[in-house]
Formats: structure tokens, sequence, C-alpha cells
């Protein structure tokens, strides 16, 4: 129900018990804790979901009607327990990094703002834990374990502008989540606030009966709002080896890292390009002499992504033709030479480092790849959080850029791959790479780019083409995310991919939060049409 459908005097009666709650939350917590402030109502109404910001071009975004700044679990506690009284969402919120909508404001509710309860509340080397609480980020959690000769393992491409509560709300993974795991396999216990406005402590991991944490992990602040996590660490690695590879194909990519990982290896990176992303790589050692087309349509891609300004500029304009006509700059892009980086990091002991490398040479050699030396592998390491500062210059140039990231068992890999291509390929121009690799099955991490004459033109393109490539991997059983959460980019498909399942889902929900404050239409709600 929009603000549109709802009747006056209901808007008139939620707006009064709106008002009444902000002056309660500012006499209970201080004025600095609350506000109601345009600006920083609006710094929190959205995270960086391309869809929020393709709707901004045409209207802003509504933001919350106030912000809230906690600073202990226990005023956590005392902001749901009042909310709940007086039916007001609420949507919790870390450092806005997520792509899903997950942490997208409620324009009648309020935004709960964790980034001051960030106490590293416990290290604990011996034992390998650390205990720490939900606003702090990512980028400072891993200095500070440096300093102590450790490291979680989690490094998503967010870890400058992410949190640690917001890594487990999503459950999302690492760029070495081969080695490490994802969060999920980093959680030991949670302290959470429910719904209900109790503090509460999940069991430990390996506690006989249900994994609380597991029902957790992943629910986005709609079961409870985390204030804080014990984590496993490890030793930081002694010792890393470094490698590039060119394959012959992506079929051939996809068994060196099957044998690989099934073969027992844990590289902390074992990352495969396909054929445009490993030429939009720009790396020279990429490519073999001669065998680039007479007509690069990925160079000239790339050449028109790095110089993109001004929507007004020729280069910009050039971009525009050339992603506007995407069926056939992807029928381009099928015609270069399957040839495929594939980037290895192995670490640990030195001894564990160049075994694990070893092994992956070998299995290389086995499908005729080229041995490309360090340079791929120490080159990825030093960029590689760069793509997620470069997409800004892409929306200046009237275009959009977005990912979406799947997963599957190896035997139905190729078919996942060409299915969403097949869907997204009509509407926008698509790459991909592949990594977050495990002895079963691997995910895939689509790259498209697209545009549209307007604003509203561009909307539409996004929406068909993710509606398209939700379509294509449903249909091929693949889990419709690895690491990015639900929030409403998914939440239109994810009922029919959890089936009966949704119903557990809604009963726990009632329990756990009664009032039905936290977070609401996220995961299983449906996206604004």
């Amino acid at each position: 129900m929009n603000s549109a459908t709802v009747p006056a005097t209901e808007s008139a009666e939620h707006a009064a018990r709106v008002a009444g709650l902000i002056d309660t939350l500012r006499a209970r917590l201080g004025p600095g804790s609350v506000s109601t402030e345009r600006p920083e109502r609006e710094a929190v109404g959205r995270d960086l979901w391309p869809r929020s910001l393709l709707e901004s071009f045409s209207a802003a975004a509504p933001g919350p009607a106030a912000v809230v700044w906690p600073e202990s679990p226990a005023q956590v506690a005392e902001i749901v327990r009042l909310c709940a009284r007086a039916g007001v969402p609420i949507v919790p919120f870390g450092a806005g990094s997520g792509v899903c909508g997950g942490a997208r404001a409620v324009p009648r509710g309020i935004v709960m703002d964790v980034k001051r309860i960030k106490a590293i509340r416990r290290l604990d080397a011996e034992r390998g834990v650390v205990e720490v609480e939900a606003g702090a980020m990512g980028e400072l959690l891993e200095r500070r374990l440096e300093r102590a000769g450790l490291t979680l393992g989690h490094f998503p491409s967010s870890i400058q502008c992410s949190t640690v509560g917001g890594w487990v709300a999503a459950r999302s993974a690492g760029q070495c989540s081969t080695r490490y795991g994802k969060i999920e396999d980093m959680v030991v216990d949670l302290e959470v606030v429910t719904g209900d406005g109790e503090i509460r402590r999940t069991p430990p991991v390996g506690s006989p009966g249900p994994d609380w944490n597991a029902l957790i992990v992943g629910s986005e602040g709609t079961l409870g709002i985390i204030t804080a996590a014990t984590l496993r660490v490890h030793p930081a690695p002694a010792h890393r080896c470094f490698r590039g590879w060119l394959v012959p194909s992506l079929e051939a990519g996809f068994e060196v890292m099957r044998r690989t990982l099934q073969a027992g290896h844990r590289p902390a990176v074992l990352r495969l390009y396909d054929p445009l992303d490993t030429r939009m790589a720009g790396q020279k050692y990429a490519r073999g002499d001669g065998d680039a087309p007479s007509v690069d349509p990925a160079g000239r891609l790339k050449t028109l992504l790095e110089g993109a300004g001004d929507a007004s500029a020729p280069g910009a304009r050039a971009l525009r033709a050339l992603i506007g006509a995407a069926r056939l700059t992807n029928l381009a892009i099928d015609a270069l030479p399957g040839q495929c980086l594939l980037i290895s990091v192995t670490e640990g002991s030195a001894v564990e480092a160049q075994s694990t490398d070893a092994a992956i040479a070998a299995f290389a050699r086995g499908v005729r790849a080229r041995d490309l030396g360090e340079a791929p592998g120490r080159h990825w390491l030093a960029h590689r959080h760069d793509v997620s500062y470069k997409q800004s210059r892409i929306y200046r140039a009237g275009a959009f850029v977005d990912t979406f990231e799947v997963a599957t068992t190896w035997a139905r890999l190729p078919a996942l791959d060409r299915a969403v291509r097949k869907a997204l390929g009509p509407h926008v121009v698509v790459m991909a790479h592949f990594s977050h690799a495990y002895a079963g099955g691997c995910s895939i991490y689509f790259t498209f780019v697209g545009t549209g004459a307007r604003p509203s033109d561009m909307l539409v393109r996004y929406r068909t083409a993710w509606k398209a490539a939700l379509d294509a991997a449903l249909a091929e059983g693949a889990v419709l995310a690895h690491h990015h959460g639900v929030g409403l980019s998914r939440a239109t498909h994810l009922p029919a991919a959890h089936g009966e399942a949704r119903r557990w889902y809604t009963a726990l929900k009632g329990a756990l939060d009664p009032a039905g404050v936290l977070n609401p239409g996220k995961i299983y709600g449906e996206a604004e049409s």
C-alpha cells in the first residue's frame, strides 16, 4: 500500500504516532541521537541498489520520518520496544553499501543507523575468535586483526564501506571465500535484538539442536537487529603465491577449478574471467600475439567506459550507442577468441601455498593453459577494490551498470551461464567472471551495462533485464543470490525458489517480530511495481 492509497484518517493517525515516537526518542536518547533533518534522512534513505538510483533521476526517493543513532545494544532494544508499541517500522542501516534495496527506508518509518555501536569487545587469539559489535567497519576490523597477526579472511569488495552487521545480515562472501568460507562459516554466535525489544544471544555453533545462527544470518534485519557477533579468526598467512593462466575456453577453466577444489586444495582466490572480461582487464599478458580480432568490441567498450564523462560528451554518446545496441554488441562479443584468464592466489605456510600453486599448475597444464607468471595474480590483488569506485562515471554518461550473482553445481554451471546470458543479451551488454568456487559448485558474477533515451527508459530496461535474468536462473534451479542478499531486488522470485519454506519464515517472523516492525517488505515482500 503506497501513501496515495492510505485512507486519510489512517495516514493522519500514523503521522501522529510517528511524531509522538520521535519526541519520546529525543527525550530518552538525547537530541544528538535523533534527527528529522532532510540531509540526514536522505543519507540513510537507501543503499546502493541501482534501481533506487535510477528512480532518483526522476524524483527524490522518500526518506524515512527520522534517523536514530543508538550507542549501545540496550538503546537498540529500547528503540525497538518503542517502535513496536507505536507500530512504526524500523529499517536497520550499517554503511549503505548493499546493492539489493535491503536498507531502503520505509517512508513512514525510522532508520536505525548502528555505526556508533562499533567496539571490538574481545579478541582471543588462542581460541581464534573475535567478538565485535555490528557497526564496526570491515577495513578497520581487519587492520586491528593484522596487528595481532590474525585475519578474518573476509574481504568483500565493499570492505572499506561496509559493516560487520551488514555482512552477517546479508550473508556476504569475501573475495577469499574459497579458502575461508562465507560469513556464515565464520559466525560462532550472535547478539540480536528481536522485535519484542529483547536482547538475545544465539547458542554457539555446534550446540545440540537447531542452528539458530543460521536463521539470523541472511535474514536482513527482518527477524532481529544484529548488535554483535563472535567470529572465527585465523593466523595471518605467512606466504603467498600468485599465478595467471590463459585457458583455452570457459569449460577448460571450469575443469581446472573443479579438479583443484575436489582434490581438497583451498586456494585463497581462484577466479576465471569470460572472454570479454578477460580483455576488459586490459592486461597485455592476457593476450597472445595476433589473436586480437581486427575489430575488437571489448577494446572499444573498455576505452569508452574508462573515458566516459558527462552525458553530452562525444565519448558518452558513443558509449550509449554501443551498449544501446545490446543484441548486436553481444553478438560481436560472442565472436571473440574463447581464451579466458584464470587467476590464482594461494596462501598459508610456504609449504601449503607452494603445494597448492603446484597442484593448480598441474591441472592447468592438463588443459593446455598458458602460464602467465605471477603478474596477473599480483595485479588483481593490487586493484581488487577498484571496480567498486568506477561505476559512477557510467551513470554520469547516461547509462547504468549492475551485477547479478547466482550459484549452482559444477554440472549445471555451463547451462546456467548460457541461460542467463541469453536472457540478458537483448537488453544489456553482458560479461561475467566465476569466483567463490567450492568443491560442489561455483558462483557466476555477471556484470551488465545498459542505457535508454531517457531515465524512465533506462529504468524500464533495467527492470526488464533483471526479471529476465531471475526467470532464467529460477528455471535452471540456481541459487538466486550467492552473497549480495535479497532485499527488494530478488523479493519477487524468492517465494517461488523457497516454496513451503516461506510459510515457515512467516511463522518465525510472527514469533520474533510480533508487531511486524522489523524491515518490512524485504526478502519475501514484493518490490514496487
